[in-house]
């Protein structure tokens, strides 16, 4: 299974859970967000040396860094 912070710009997954790592304040905020369990994300932009990355859901605009996005299990599409 990948991560959210895996993917490459121009790639799209479906949310798949959060891992337990990540703390229940931060899940509540992504899920208020729209990160939501079989929601479509879409890789925008994916900078170099470890730059947030950003992201589309639900036609809104994202930047999430690799603390968070690791914790986010998806699957590419292909």
């Amino acid at each position: 299974m990948q991560s959210l912070w895996s993917m490459k710009a121009g790639e799209s997954c479906e949310i798949l859970a959060y891992d337990d790592v990540l703390a229940g304040p931060y899940r509540v905020r992504l899920m208020e967000f729209g990160f939501h369990p079989g929601e479509t994300v879409v890789c925008l932009q994916a900078p170099a040396f470890g730059a947030p990355k950003v992201y589309r859901v639900s036609n809104t605009i994202f930047s999430l860094d690799d603390e968070v996005a690791t914790h986010i299990r998806v699957r590419v599409y292909a």
